[in-house]
């Protein structure tokens, strides 16, 4: 069989679903071998968004998502989002076409160094350079990529290359297994949270990527455990739960802080200090922090552990409850010191703003009724500006995977594109891009993508006419913006271009009817929302003041 159809065949040994990308010249025989494959070829209108679906894929699935690019300019446009996975530990594996192996030692068209370009951006970077070599290359990209802690694999695959025969199949996969923790550092862990007054956990995304949201919440519970997750970790626990404080990670003072400020012991369960910088948390480097997590943490001036206890989280957490000493006086005063104190003011602060009838619209009502338009198992994809800021603060997650946020790398225009994978992941339920209108037009052909594949699903824009986030740093920092507006096309036309339906918000009572309509059309929808973001300065002087409450 030819090597192209042989490496296809590979990828479905990997159980892949899909593959987005754009066809190229140099990928033609790839191209063709997946017309007789099982894998559904996603053709978009961008290879960035290409990789952005991969990416949402490999968050959402646990299991590798795989882009692909021909050469040149095809396999650089696909580097901001497979950056964006290998930094936020999504599973991603791209795949870019090569010019002939006799053109590559000089100057060609379109010819660079693919591999030495994807080296720092991923766990395995490789060049295809001989056909027999191919199903262990795909073997191992599939499994560094998945293998904790997650991340991109990139494989070149010449033209020459594909076209030569061979005669091999693909490798059988191995699946290995996270071992347990050590007794002595379980029985450490216990020790010291048994003695601890007012311990309180900080829940990273590995607790998704490890499945042990329901080990988190029963961890809590036994020890009375307040819980604060960063914005990947967004609904281990329901922020409906009293122990939840709610989402970490802005870079000013919250209440959820005030938490930290106490706090005598911290538990970072599966937590990457990508996510929210210890710094912040621990500026002083005077906590006692236990790393529960399947690998060791980074080394940081800011993180050093007492304890690290290094295996499976929900087993780990498990035996910690087991070896926990439990002492009803100390129990009871850690659960009403926060949830009786702390949690009450988050909760207040979140209701304030549910009848505001100003407009433009508050963030903070626009998130309100977000949450009310959406049942609990439903996704929204947030792409990256001021409206992340507030959606990773106030959206009130109740389970994982609900609200998928860019973090670690932040990259503007995820949102369109990771919006139609999460709807190919789970087409039953209503999945939102939330976007800002800066965000949104940088991926927004990825509109067409959706209509031509079917996948329904609604986007909405917060609109304020300026690279919001920008402004609101310069604001803080020289009480005037640079060079941070610009305008847009009217976004209800827009959509309407594309065949999708447009709809717009004229007045604050306008969004929660027009939501539940867009969800209920069963089509691509675009809500164009005035955003007033007055209120961000605003808010980072009231935090500046803040007082702690407890």
């Amino acid at each position: 069989m030819k090597a192209s159809v042989l490496f296809v065949k590979c990828l479905e040994n990997e159980n892949v679903e899909y593959v987005f990308g754009i066809p190229g010249e140099e990928n033609i025989d790839l191209m063709d071998a997946f017309i007789d494959s099982r894998i559904r070829f996603i053709t978009t209108r961008h290879e960035q968004g290409a990789a952005f679906m991969a990416d949402v894929y490999g968050r959402l699935t646990g299991a590798p998502g795989v882009c692909l690019a021909t050469l040149g300019p095809g396999a650089t446009n696909l580097i901001t989002g497979f950056a964006d996975g290998n930094m936020d530990k999504a599973p991603i594996v791209a795949i870019a076409g090569q010019g002939a192996t006799g053109r590559m030692h000089k100057e060609s068209h379109q010819i660079i160094d693919l591999v030495r370009l994807f080296e720092p951006i991923s766990k395995y970077s490789v060049g295809i350079r001989l056909a027999d070599v191919i199903p262990e290359v795909v073997r191992k990209a599939f499994r560094e990529a998945s293998r904790e802690k997650p991340g991109g694999c990139f494989m070149e695959f010449p033209e020459d290359i594909a076209k030569q025969n061979v005669d091999l199949k693909p490798l059988r996969r191995n699946v290995g297994r996270i071992p347990k923790a050590p007794e002595d550092a379980v029985q450490q862990a216990a020790a010291m949270l048994s003695e601890a007054r007012f311990p309180l956990v900080l829940a990273g995304n590995g607790i998704v990527r490890g499945k042990a949201w329901e080990a988190l919440q029963h961890f809590a519970e036994k020890l009375s455990l307040p819980v604060a997750n960063t914005f990947m970790a967004k609904g281990v626990i329901p922020f409906s739960h009293d122990l939840s404080l709610g989402t970490v990670g802005l870079q000013s003072r919250d209440y959820v802080a005030c938490g930290f400020s106490r706090a005598d012991v911290i538990v970072c369960a599966g937590y990457d200090i990508v996510e929210y910088h210890p710094r912040l948390w621990n500026p002083e480097s005077e906590k006692r922090i236990i790393h529960v997590d399947a690998s060791f943490a980074d080394t940081d001036g800011w993180y050093v552990p007492v304890c690290s206890v290094i295996g499976d989280i929900a087993s780990t957490m498990s035996r910690i409850v087991e070896g926990f000493e439990f002492k009803k006086d100390i129990a009871v005063h850690r659960r009403n010191f926060y949830a009786g104190t702390l949690r009450e003011v988050i909760l207040n602060e979140l209701e304030e703003h549910s009848r505001d009838s100003s407009f433009p619209l508050k963030p903070q009502k626009i998130v309100w009724d977000l949450r009310q338009a959406l049942d609990d198992e439903d996704i929204v994809i947030c792409d990256v500006g001021a409206h992340k800021m507030w959606m990773a603060r106030m959206y009130q997650a109740e389970r994982p995977n609900t609200c998928i946020i860019s973090n670690g790398y932040a990259a503007m225009g995820i949102s369109v594109p990771g919006a139609l994978a999460a709807k190919l992941v789970y087409p039953q339920r209503k999945v939102v891009a939330v976007t800002g209108d800066a965000g949104f037009m940088m991926n927004s052909q990825e509109i067409e993508t959706a209509l031509r594949c079917k996948v329904p699903f609604v986007i909405l824009i917060w609109r304020d006419d300026a690279y919001g986030l920008i402004e609101w740093h310069q604001m803080k920092a020289f009480n005037r913006p640079s060079n941070v507006k610009f305008t847009n096309p009217d976004f209800v036309r827009y959509a309407e271009s594309f065949g999708a339906k447009g709809y717009r918000v004229e007045a604050a009572g306008d969004l929660l009817r027009i939501l539940k309509q867009a969800l209920s059309d069963d089509k691509v929808a675009v809500i164009d929302c005035p955003v007033d973001y007055s209120v961000n300065l605003e808010f980072t002087r009231r935090m500046g003041e803040l007082v702690c409450p407890i």
